[in-house]
């Protein structure tokens, strides 16, 4: 890619992590600015050493060992305490120590927060300002000086907000970031206001957006259409309250949409598989609706959308999927139609033709099962054991001779008791388990006996499990249970479908197994 340069400063290990339910242990944010590096941003906001004993740590360790080949980590923290020479200022001292190439510092740009949270003088904060820039500079570190309540700071009194940017520049400060540190500034406000920046500073400007507004995406590149030649922002929108600018959207956003060139290498192609090992590191879910790297992206179900598809791709995605290293898929449903069904039987089952007796019989088999309750979309396994199944081409590595559940009062975390009957050829194996809960016991005892013949088990792992009630009879409603497993380094999903929860739970466990045993073979 040709286009102008636009540096991207990801703050997911340390603006991300300030958002509900966010913790990264030293080890986690190793991982994470290894993801980073791959991808090939600019630079690593990886935490504020002065505030954060492990982030010291962390520092303390790249200082020893190198942990990029092409990022830059960058420390965080504030301009000295008021009142305070910026020589004996813990803070900044623990900025200089870290060793880190550059630091973003934070001070008060909005007159409104000098008077009311810092509550010094306009000029006091401003010396806090020129000092704090001038001391790192003179360390060798290169400072971008987070200009933060900007926008707002701006509107208020847009002569103080424009003097701490010139100040922070006279004392060396290497980028000017501009904060909505609020998120409530429009898009075109912040074009506009940018615009105005880059036209009064001589060193280039950043943008830094929240989503409170839901509009931080749209006001990052409306920053970058004002002038600002770096974009921060954080992987899945992590952060505090509604989060950051979602740099999985404003990466590719800025790459196929405005030609621009920003990530080290072009790596854009990892952008989804970085998405999905930064919120599994994470511990947060990543959406299906995410758009470039969500689950249902490039996802179709409607017959017409399908068919429109199978012509021409343009039809309805906006890009190629593989462009930002996601894929296409198509959901087989009542809704899809023959035409769903047969791109799925391309990998499923080659030979078995549109207009062929068996895709009619496939097809019908669906769409009875679909009346009773099931639904393929999310429960892709499920839906090549019952393609192969109608065909008389599913492979049997086991059947379950019987098995019952016994729940009772809890005394301790295994409330239940499961035991299985299990024929694996001419074998025989009949074990029991128990569990917190009876789908737990159940899924406990139908591995340990299936383990004696299949040894990978083991290694299988369930990552989410649903259960929704599909009628209304009260406690005797049928339920349909989704669950998500995942070993050998792929995930797969698979549906069960019962008037009992266990039984329902079952049907979806042993077509999991069977789908990871059949992919195996």
């Amino acid at each position: 890619m040709n286009g102008e340069r636009i540096e991207i400063l990801d703050t997911t290990l340390r603006d991300g992590a300030q958002g509900e339910g966010v913790s990264f242990s030293v080890q986690d944010k190793l991982k994470v600015i290894a993801e980073l590096d791959a991808l090939g941003v600019t630079y690593i906001e990886a935490g504020n050493p002065y505030a954060s004993p492990r982030d010291a740590e962390l520092f303390a360790y790249a200082a020893r060992h190198p942990v990029c080949r092409k990022a830059v980590l960058a420390a965080f923290g504030a301009t000295c305490r008021a009142n305070t020479q910026a020589e004996s200022d813990a803070g900044l001292r623990a900025l200089i120590e870290s060793k880190a190439k550059v630091v973003s510092l934070f001070g008060k740009s909005s007159l409104f927060h000098v008077n009311c949270v810092l509550k010094v003088t306009p000029e006091e904060n401003l010396r806090m300002i020129h000092d704090s820039v001038a001391l790192l500079t003179a360390a060798g570190q290169q400072v971008f000086f987070d200009a933060e309540h900007f926008f707002d700071g701006w509107q208020d009194n847009a002569e103080y907000a424009l003097k701490t940017l010139l100040t922070a520049q006279k004392a060396g400060a290497a980028r000017l970031v501009l904060c909505d540190t609020n998120g409530g500034t429009m898009p075109d406000e912040i074009e506009r206001i940018t615009r105005e920046v880059c036209a009064k500073v001589s060193v280039p400007a950043a943008i830094h957006c929240h989503n409170d507004s839901g509009l931080a995406t749209a006001c990052s590149m409306y920053g970058v259409m004002g002038g600002a030649k770096q974009v921060q922002g954080t992987i899945n929108g992590l952060g505090e309250r509604c989060g950051n600018a979602n740099l999985c959207e404003v990466i590719p956003n800025l790459m196929l949409k405005m030609g621009k060139d920003c990530l080290e290498g072009g790596e854009l192609e990892r952008l989804t598989a970085s998405a999905r090992t930064i919120s599994e590191i994470a511990n947060m879910r990543l959406s299906r609706k995410s758009p470039y790297v969500g689950k249902s992206a490039f996802t179709h179900k409607g017959g017409m959308h399908i068919d429109g598809m199978l012509k021409d791709s343009h039809t309805f995605e906006h890009i190629e999927p593989e462009k930002v290293g996601n894929q296409r898929r198509f959901l087989v449903s009542e809704m899809a139609g023959r035409g769903a069904l047969m791109t799925r039987l391309k990998t499923v089952a080659p030979d078995i033709r549109k207009d062929s007796p068996e895709a009619a019989a496939i097809m019908e088999r669906l769409k009875t099962l679909e009346a009773a309750g099931y639904t393929f979309e999310d429960a892709d396994a499920s839906l090549v054991l019952r393609i192969l199944g109608a065909l008389n081409r599913r492979v049997s590595y086991f059947d379950i001779l019987d098995f019952h559940v016994v729940s009772r009062k809890p005394e301790d975390d295994k409330n239940a008791q499961a035991y299985v009957k299990v024929r694996v050829g001419e074998r025989v194996e009949i074990t029991a388990d128990e569990g917190d809960g009876p789908i737990n016991a159940l899924d406990n005892a139908v591995r340990k006996a299936l383990a004696r013949f299949y040894p990978s088990i083991e290694s299988m792992k369930l990552i989410d499990f649903k259960v929704r009630v599909i009628s209304e009879a009260g406690t005797a409603s049928r339920v349909r249970v989704h669950m998500e497993s995942a070993g050998g380094g792929k995930t797969w999903s698979t549906v069960g479908v019962s008037g009992n929860v266990i039984e329902a739970s079952f049907i979806a466990l042993t077509d999991s197994i069977e789908y990871m045993l059949m992919s195996e073979s």
